[in-house]
């Protein structure tokens, strides 16, 4: 959320209403916003203004949005109305009530206030309330998005006690990409120093405990940061306080880190993480949400939750090699449409001489790390297949004449590529294999009996089964995972009569 361009858009009155907040600052954290120019700082610490509920902030840094501005009174109280002056790396508070902006200042002249990691300063105003354009839409939107962070009637007790744990608790949802430790701590160190993380799964989410230094950074970190994509469209946050003030963390790993004991073992055997991945994500720092370079940061991102080092080129190949395959069953189009779930696939080559082994080519290298990620260690046709990186850049079609038996198929004009649209919703449904399936595109007439019998057809038993309301959509419960994949190869794309072709993909619902 940006902050206000300029002064004028936040008021209503003329040039005399703004002299006050236009005279320049010299610096000290004692000026009073309405000082003339040029006058000297011992003079200007006598002037020092008297309590109001009006607090002047000087010194923000530039990309500072209105959000977090307010953020920094909203433990205190309602935040009724700001105003920033873009060009001044200035902002005024008006909080609800005086003694509310009173508890703000005393706070922090023992606490110091950072907006972005850069210290803000903070006093009171000469003015007692702000005068701005109360129609203003984009500042009412900010600010009524705020108070409904607040429940109705808390008392700055409450805030404060609501607001008081450092600690943060994060959802990931529409998660496209992996998302890592490092990830995280990229985004979250803007707001303040990230102590410790902790990530693990929960109810098929991906989800983390992050603690601050210090709840005020915590609290600007949710403001600013809840509702954000880490990615374009995708691995939205959701964020909370922990009831916890504290995380215990014992293993410095790719699940859990505690940045002030760099001491700690790895533990069980899980491996740290690689020093590459790293390195991937501290080339571009510049933007939030933004702040990686989605295309590499996504596949480090990737590569690290697949725990495969980007050594050299590994981590460009579009390419994957697949191998422990049951060769009686599998074929090119049961790849392509298991592979298919996670990507675009362009071509697939189950290997001649190795027919156990195959090599899927995806239409780009973050689409086989996604594919890798969630893959590798699943079961297909009863065999735990592995996924990794190949060293090739493209598969090969045959030679013109000559026949390899069907075992490489070029799909790069299929007609079910999930992913050609840019922003298509499929883009936000891709949820690791589960037991559960999505279905959808089915006719009107087809029954709930009709749909069970199909699916216990692929060899699986159907556990349950729950239509959407408008029947078009279902949800699918097989008894195990590996039951959902052998019906989701059978079944996707399935003829359902009338030319409606049924799409099937991994649900993260149970029913």
């Amino acid at each position: 959320m940006e902050g206000i361009s300029d002064v004028a858009v936040g008021v209503k009155r003329g040039s005399d209403e703004l002299s006050m907040y236009n005279s320049p600052n010299s610096g000290m954290s004692s000026i009073s916003d309405g000082a003339p120019n040029g006058s000297d700082s011992k003079k200007l610490r006598v002037e020092e203004a008297p309590p109001s509920r009006v607090i002047h902030i000087r010194k923000l840094p530039n990309e500072a949005s209105e959000a977090e501005v307010i953020a920094l009174g909203l433990p205190f109280g309602k935040v009724t109305n700001i105003l920033t002056l873009k060009g001044k790396n200035q902002a005024f508070l008006e909080m609800g009530t005086e003694e509310a902006a009173v508890t703000m200042v005393n706070y922090y002249s023992k606490v110091t206030p950072l907006i972005r990691n850069v210290q803000v300063f903070i006093q009171y105003s000469n003015h007692k309330e702000l005068k701005t354009d109360a129609s203003n839409q984009r500042t009412q939107a900010v600010l009524q998005a705020v108070s409904a962070v607040q429940s109705p009637g808390s008392d700055v007790q409450e805030v404060l006690a609501a607001a008081s744990s450092p600690v943060l608790r994060i959802i990931i949802d529409n998660m496209f990409y992996p998302v890592t430790l490092d990830v995280l701590q990229q985004i979250f160190s803007k707001f303040g120093t990230v102590m410790k993380i902790i990530t693990f799964t929960k109810n098929n989410q991906f989800q983390a405990l992050l603690q601050f230094s210090d709840p005020v950074s915590a609290q600007q970190a949710k403001l600013a940061l809840d509702g954000q994509n880490i990615y374009n469209s995708c691995c939205t946050l959701r964020i909370d306080f922990s009831k916890l003030v504290n995380l215990n963390v014992k293993y410095n790993n790719d699940k859990s880190r505690d940045y002030t004991r760099p001491e700690l073992p790895a533990g069980d055997g899980q491996p740290s993480l690689d020093p590459a991945v790293a390195v991937a994500f501290s080339k571009d720092s510049s933007s939030l949400l933004g702040a990686l370079n989605p295309l590499s940061a996504a596949a480090a991102a990737a590569a690290a939750a697949g725990r495969v080092a980007l050594a050299g080129q590994a981590g460009s190949s579009g390419v994957l090699l697949v191998s422990n395959l049951n060769e009686e069953m599998v074929t090119p189009q049961s790849l392509f449409t298991l592979f298919g779930v996670y990507g675009d696939v362009q071509r697939v080559k189950i290997l001649y001489n190795k027919k156990d082994s195959a090599l899927i080519q995806m239409s780009d290298s973050n689409q086989a790390q996604l594919a890798m990620s969630h893959l590798n260690g699943q079961k297909m046709y009863g065999k735990i297949i592995r996924v990794t990186l190949s060293k090739h850049q493209t598969v090969a079609l045959p030679r013109d004449g000559l026949d390899d038996q069907g075992l490489t198929k070029d799909f790069a004009n299929s007609s079910l590529h999930r992913f050609k649209k840019p922003g298509s919703k499929n883009f936000q449904n891709i949820f690791p294999p589960s037991a559960t399936l999505h279905l959808s595109n089915i006719p009107q007439d087809v029954t709930e009996d009709d749909l069970r019998l199909l699916f216990s057809n692929t060899g699986g038993t159907v556990k349950a089964f729950k239509f959407f309301q408008d029947r078009k959509m279902a949800l699918i419960q097989m008894s195990t995972v590996e039951e959902a994949i052998q019906a989701l190869i059978d079944l996707h794309n399935y003829n359902m009569g009338g030319n409606q072709h049924l799409r099937v993909s991994f649900s993260k619902s149970t029913i």
